[in-house]
């Protein structure tokens, strides 16, 4: 049975949206290796509309990292969305009408984790569905002020801290899973 795994760039006061503008001073080869066994880990991938448009115009155009490239496009891709009705980008299935039933049949025909980069809005929903499986944070110690945050306008969602890490340029390295209390 597959497990949703969300990995966010986070700002202490909470911001995701924009990490190219803050968080390349905090990159490190620790970071790297945990950026590399998340992907290695992924069995499939898991994003949003927005996310959808974003990447799939960027990783298949040629001005991009082929390696990295050729991983996500290559890549078993879902997309959740109301209002895609065609995916282009090569191996990608949409996600639509009955969402929460979906993910959940999606959850039991993949064995391994199914990967999510970034979507904020969609991990927002798939944490008050309970299908949210771990959210793995990895905290740079600086406060942006301005973007989107990943808790915006939610519900009280109690999560366990499961690991930490701290690397050698003060990020933290978070693992939480939903608390049923």
């Amino acid at each position: 049975m597959g497990k949703i795994v969300s990995s966010f760039f986070i700002s202490l006061d909470g911001v995701v949206e924009s990490p190219d503008q803050w968080h390349f001073p905090y990159w490190s080869d620790e970071m790297g290796a945990v950026v590399e066994a998340g992907m290695q880990s992924a069995a499939a991938m898991l994003m949003g509309r927005t996310l959808y448009d974003e990447w799939s115009a960027y990783w298949t155009s040629t001005d991009t990292d082929q390696e990295v490239a050729k991983a996500l496009n290559e890549a078993r891709k879902y997309v959740v969305s109301s209002t895609l009705t065609k995916a282009d980008w090569a191996n990608t299935t949409v996600i639509s009408g009955d969402v929460a039933a979906k993910v959940n049949e999606l959850k039991a025909q993949i064995d391994g984790d199914i990967q999510m980069s970034g979507s904020a809005t969609t991990v927002r929903w798939l944490l008050a569905n309970g299908l949210l499986d771990e959210l793995h944070l990895l905290v740079h110690p600086i406060a942006v002020g301005h973007g989107r945050r990943l808790f915006e306008d939610t519900p009280t969602h109690p999560l366990k801290l499961v690991e930490s890490t701290t690397f050698q340029t003060g990020v933290l390295d978070l693992t939480y899973v939903p608390d049923a209390g």
